[in-house]
């Protein structure tokens, strides 16, 4: 029993380390650095500063509370983010913002260190232990103003300069659709998009018409089982109940077409009496004829 228990909680602890695993911020990556901001993205102050983007790879929530980002390798915990705060909490795939610009009383997301706009950069994401590291990039020197560097990917792939900046969303965005505008080429009047969706339609009305006779046959079906069964029961217990009636109905009904014979015919059972109707009545001694008023005389 003893070590049923045991390996019942080991399951357990493994499961919930498999489970905590998989939301820890390991799952972190840094996706996209702004390092000269002149027209761009701007912070709760109305301010623009160099920023980086970190985005959570991971389908639980992680809370990046006392984790450290830092611009120098010899020094992972150069700035704690502070714990206490539910913003430093981020959704499954998605994304938030610090700004890179050494002013850490703005709050939580206002960084004590800056970038170099005219060298190289290097920025870094370590664990709470301030040992671990997460995740590291180096941006190289000469970035653009307003340009971004990052993953092309959300997550994962190659660091390289991106084509436009996009703060707190995904890296490769579409700005059309290759098969709409496929569709628009080869088909401008519509033709085929009208005959498509009423080959949709029709479809879908002939699948409901089966599925609803199918239904029906069902019902119909199920229905004249249950009359056969309710039947077939009523069968059984008629034939259960055969043979015990008691010998005084038998009596009765013997004692019935006995007397309905007697009214028939004489003692002899096989001589067919035939009686002659007597009438009383005879029109001479109606009644009727007393009721006219007697002839009166005049004198």
């Amino acid at each position: 029993m003893t070590n049923k228990k045991f390996g019942i909680l080991l399951l357990l602890m493994v499961l919930f380390g498999m489970g905590a695993k998989a939301q820890s911020v390991s799952s972190v990556r840094l996706n996209e650095v702004l390092v000269i901001n002149e027209d761009n993205f701007v912070d709760d102050y109305g301010k623009r500063h160099a920023w980086v983007e970190l985005y959570n790879d991971s389908p639980g929530t992680v809370d990046l509370r006392g984790c450290y980002l830092t611009n120098e390798k010899g020094n992972p915990t150069k700035y704690m983010i502070p714990k206490g705060d539910v913003l430093t909490k981020i959704a499954p795939r998605q994304h938030t913002l610090f700004w890179i610009d050494a002013q850490p009383s703005r709050g939580t997301f206002h960084v004590n260190f800056a970038f170099n706009p005219d060298g190289e950069n290097y920025i870094a994401l370590y664990d709470a232990d301030g040992k671990t590291l997460i995740d590291e990039v180096t941006i190289p020197a000469g970035q653009k103003a307003d340009t971004s560097y990052g993953l092309d990917v959300d997550g994962r792939g190659t660091w390289k300069v991106l084509g436009k900046v996009t703060p707190s969303t995904n890296n490769v965005t579409l700005d059309s659709n290759a098969k709409i505008e496929n569709f628009q080429q080869n088909d401008s009047l519509g033709l085929g998009m009208t005959i498509t969706a009423m080959a949709v339609v029709f479809i879908g009305l002939l699948v409901l018409f089966l599925v609803f006779k199918q239904i029906g046959n069902a019902a119909i079906n199920a229905s004249k089982r249950n009359a056969q069964k309710a039947a077939a029961a009523e069968g059984n217990v008629a034939a259960a109940n055969a043979g015990t009636e008691s010998g005084e109905i038998f009596a009765a009904i013997a004692m019935a077409i006995h007397e309905l014979n007697d009214e028939h015919h004489d003692f002899e059972s096989s001589i067919l009496t035939i009686k002659k109707a007597q009438r009383n009545y005879s029109p001479w001694n109606s009644k009727v004829l007393s009721l006219r008023q007697n002839p009166v005389i005049k004198k």
